[in-house]
């Protein structure tokens, strides 16, 4: 083998999974990445896997693997960067073992991600949330369990991942009732629980049964739901809210829609930033910022403060001359 194979294989197994302890989540997809990366750089070189040098991973391959995630697979710029991320973090560890490719890696890791357009975050007002809840089949067992589901992904603002991740004995009962979840970066936190939320999904757990190791929202057959069972069972069930509450027609109802929505009440009930940054399990609380960006009504009502009282709302300025309008139109 070269240097690349033994330094890609003890990069997983020393740096990500023993000084790093990174989850099975970052595993999965820097695997995904390197299994993509390989196969393009194969292609161009015609070489095989096992064969590949660190050179040959040189900026100029990289650059043009990136742009045939892009163009080709018609991946978005935020898979473009993760990807990028991966690639960047196993070069930073070869800078630490492998001097004599220094030059290459050096114009790898100076490689750039692109910035993203940050789209205003879509989350469900009041009467949304409830015709989405109220549109799950209660007289079925699935509809039972997405009833129990959204309701906990609603109030609690989880991770479509930490849904999944969930098991009975996660779920707290009691004084200080609240529900325990590992997220991002193996990070622990647990998340207060209101009254009818733990009336609604004991009652869940008293149907399903099972082992307290079992996961909490389960199949059929017992077994976890998937990601994609989730998104589509929130597609399907918005689609049918949407007879009860036309609003929900005109919205792409993800799991994270779910998510913003809790975060949005928070906010609405006065709750600071950094408080719903801990509840959400935020690192930074730049990422926390986008729901002041995004909600019109805080906006109003700083306005509303600002403006002195008993004056008239100013009209927006329009220049009387032609050629003005057309620059100001620009």
């Amino acid at each position: 083998m070269t240097s690349l194979a033994p330094l890609l294989q003890t990069f997983f197994t020393d740096r990500l999974m023993t000084q790093r302890h990174s989850s099975a989540n970052t595993i999965a997809s820097y695997r995904d990445t390197f299994t993509l990366l390989l196969g393009y750089v194969c292609a161009q070189k015609g070489k095989s896997a096992s064969a590949l040098e660190i050179s040959d991973l040189d900026a100029d391959t990289i650059t043009g693997f990136l742009r045939h995630l892009e163009e080709v697979r018609g991946n978005s710029i935020r898979t473009r960067n993760a990807r990028l991320a991966a690639i960047h973090s196993l070069f930073a560890y070869a800078a630490l073992r492998h001097h004599e490719h220094a030059g290459v890696i050096q114009r790898v890791l100076a490689i750039q991600t692109v910035r993203m357009h940050r789209n205003i975050v879509t989350w469900l007002d009041a009467a949304e949330a409830d015709a989405l809840v109220n549109a799950c089949n209660q007289s079925t067992r699935t509809g039972r369990r997405d009833h129990a589901m959204f309701t906990l992904m609603i109030q609690t603002g989880l991770r479509i991942s930490e849904i999944i991740g969930l098991t009975i004995a996660d779920f707290h009962t009691g004084v200080g009732a609240h529900v325990h979840c590992l997220g991002k970066g193996r990070k622990e936190r647990r998340t207060p629980l209101l009254p009818a939320t733990v009336s609604i999904v004991t009652g869940w757990i008293a149907e399903n049964g099972g082992p307290v190791e079992g996961p909490l929202f389960t199949t059929s057959t017992g077994r976890s739901l998937s990601r994609d069972a989730i998104e589509h069972r929130i597609r399907r069930t918005s689609v049918a809210a949407g007879a009860a509450c036309s609003s929900l027609l005109n919205k792409q109802v993800t799991p994270h829609s779910l998510r913003h929505t809790a975060a949005m009440r928070l906010l609405h009930a006065g709750v600071d930033i950094t408080v719903i940054a801990l509840w959400l399990g935020h690192e930074q609380i730049s990422t926390t910022n986008i729901y002041l960006h995004a909600d019109m009504t805080l906006k109003e009502n700083a306005i509303a403060k600002v403006t002195p009282p008993g004056v008239a709302a100013i009209g927006r300025y329009r220049p009387a001359d032609t050629l003005l309008a057309f620059l100001t139109s620009l």
